[in-house]
């Protein structure tokens, strides 16, 4: 009888290792699809940008920002995140796919809900400019 219980309950156990694997999969390709619809058009499907136009490769720039709390939490206040349609869960799916995707930022701590509502209130004036003060350290 033992053995069968054990076997029962490892089987229960794979079955909820199973969920939370297509669970998080789920997010991720969630994520995938709101970088494609709100954010490719401008910083293009691999993330290069448009450096000329003043639009910054990700794959570069991403890297540099996460170094820092203000970093992380500009990526969230730039416009064309903040001011979205996307919900706060949303933004932090396509970030959470983001980052180990096109940065090659395995590291990162995941976004959370609670992060992006709070980076997501406080708005920026000058875009440009903070992304370089962050950038340069100050």
């Amino acid at each position: 009888m033992a053995r069968a219980a054990l076997r029962h309950a490892l089987a229960c156990m794979a079955a909820c290792l199973a969920v939370g694997a297509a669970h998080a999969e789920g997010k991720l390709q969630r994520g995938q699809a709101s970088y494609m619809l709100h954010c490719s058009g401008c910083h293009l499907p691999d993330g290069s940008g448009k450096p000329a136009a003043g639009i910054p490769d990700m794959r570069i720039t991403v890297p540099q920002l996460l170094r820092s709390p203000a970093g992380r939490a500009f990526l969230v206040q730039v416009p064309g995140t903040s001011g979205s349609d996307l919900t706060d869960a949303q933004i932090a799916e396509l970030m959470n796919w983001m980052l180990p995707v096109l940065t090659a930022q395995r590291d990162a701590a995941p976004y959370t809900t609670q992060e992006v509502s709070r980076y997501r209130n406080d708005r920026l004036d000058d875009v440009a400019a903070h992304r370089a003060a962050i950038l340069s350290g100050r």
